[in-house]
């Protein structure tokens, strides 16, 4: 099945459609369009917003925010149906998941952000809207959803992945790239190991399919553009830069491009940025600096934003992360799991099961945790629990676990160097391991049988009087 949409245009008026938009005119640049976010993000319908007429800047010239905070157009993004229930939806694109195939791009002659086009002295970003997202940033980011594009010199394959741009002059900006393990880092490194710069493509404003590939975890030599073809079920169209010769999305709305030169002889202090904890991890910090030497737009363009923001409002409506946990669950042998999801923008780890033998949740549980990316957290609850119900869950949590007997600690486990509790000492030594908590949340095994039976509808239950009275009731 192929998505519905293009680019971000088609997938913006898709989703207002389903009057998930909200128009917003005159909000600031300078805290306000990011406030605005936040504060949209929190709502319970988290709509998406577009920003114009923005004082200082040309009307027409916009930001879109919250595109995919939503469970509803998370899914839109997809390709698959928005109106299905959250965790209904993460279960149909683990499986989509599972059997994906790369698509390779397709390469052809026209691109719509060629329709405005400067080079050399004429480039100048102060053009652009680009927000100061949270109270103490930096600075403005113009690239806070964008992807890099850039090819590695030796395999030839082309990596397009989210990393944060940060706006110095009109010409300069410097890539935050977290840590030199990133892709988009190793194949900069290769040039300037040459002593050369690194030719960069930024792709502000692409379709969602392409910012969520970006946000994937691929293997090296994989290219993000094949896992969003992949999604799409159709073939990204790429054009070649006209500056550097990187493919670069043909419907995009922005692409700036240039070289990131040699790094650190070549640097200037980046941050502080909001980070997804909710905290500012770490203050300026140097970063590579990325000369453009080429601006193209399109008409009327739109400057695509997803800041990170205080849990739990997250990029992403539906945690692709747990589709993930939930394959190597089953791909590890531990059978009926009905459900897993994340809160917390991730940090909170949920899995639903049937029992079926004494350590059947324990074993969940450890696996859970293994592989949850700075997660403190793990609960593990019955298949009656909704496990994308928070309510439900600490209902299980505070009825189900005795903290004496249902509590495990597990050391040393995988963190970053993004977790607020780290002391500066083990930061300063790159040791970024955490503590992880399980709690085991469903009925003890032996007491199954005898366990007091829950008086609330059961969730087939629910969902039939939802089914038949649910227009009613909204």
């Amino acid at each position: 099945m192929s998505v519905a949409y293009q680019d971000l245009r088609e997938f913006i008026a898709l989703a207002d459609q389903l009057g998930a938009v909200r128009h917003i005119s005159g909000a600031q640049v300078f805290h306000e369009i990011g406030g605005v976010t936040e504060v949209a993000a929190g709502l319970a319908h988290a709509p998406a917003l577009l920003f114009d007429n923005i004082p200082g800047y040309r009307s027409g010239f916009r930001v879109f925010t919250n595109a995919t905070t939503n469970a509803q157009r998370a899914a839109l993004a997809l390709g698959l149906d928005p109106t299905l229930r959250p965790l209904d939806a993460l279960k149909l694109w683990k499986e989509k998941r599972t059997g994906l195939k790369p698509i390779a791009p397709a390469v052809v002659g026209d691109a719509l952000f060629m329709e405005n086009s400067a080079r050399g002295d004429d480039v100048n970003l102060a053009v652009f809207p680009a927000p100061h997202w949270h109270p103490e940033d930096g600075g403005p980011y113009i690239g806070s959803g964008a992807l890099i594009v850039s090819r590695d010199p030796d395999e030839n394959w082309v990596n397009a992945s989210i990393y944060r741009v940060q706006v110095h002059s009109r010409n300069r900006v410097t890539i935050q790239f977290d840590h030199t393990g990133r892709h988009g880092s190793m194949i900069a490194q290769k040039y300037w190991s040459k002593g050369q710069g690194c030719p960069v493509a930024i792709v502000i404003g692409q379709d969602p399919a392409l910012f969520i590939a970006g946000f994937e975890y691929l293997p090296g030599g994989q290219s993000e553009y094949d896992f969003a073809g992949a999604i799409k079920g159709v073939p990204i169209e790429v054009t070649k830069g006209p500056v550097t010769g990187l493919p670069v999305p043909a419907r995009a709305e922005i692409v700036l491009e240039g070289e990131l030169l040699p790094f650190p002889e070549n640097s200037l202090p980046e941050g502080p940025f909001g980070e997804f904890t909710g905290y500012y991890a770490a203050d300026k910090r140097p970063a590579a600096v990325m000369e453009v030497t080429g601006m193209h737009y399109r008409n009327n363009p739109i400057l695509f934003g997803s800041p990170p923001l205080k849990p739990p409002r997250f990029h992403f409506g539906l945690p692709f992360r747990a589709a993930g946990i939930w394959a190597n669950l089953e791909a590890l042998g531990v059978s009926d799991v009905v459900g897993v999801w994340q809160h917390v923008s991730q940090l909170m780890t949920v899995v639903a099961l049937k029992q079926r033998y004494a350590g059947h949740a324990k074993r969940a549980g450890l696996i859970a945790a293994a592989n949850s990316y700075m997660g403190r957290v793990v609960v593990v609850v019955d298949e009656d629990i909704d496990p994308s119900n928070l309510a439900d869950v600490m209902w299980a949590v505070t009825t189900r676990s005795e903290p004496s007997e249902s509590v495990d600690i597990i050391r040393n486990g995988w963190s970053s160097s993004l977790d607020p509790r780290l002391s500066a000492e083990a930061r300063a030594q790159g040791a970024t391991a955490n503590s992880k908590m399980i709690i085991d949340a469903c009925k003890p095994y032996h007491l199954i049988a005898e366990y007091p039976r829950a008086s609330a509808l059961s969730l087939a239950a629910a969902r039939v009087i939802e089914e038949k009275w649910g227009a009613a009731l909204r």
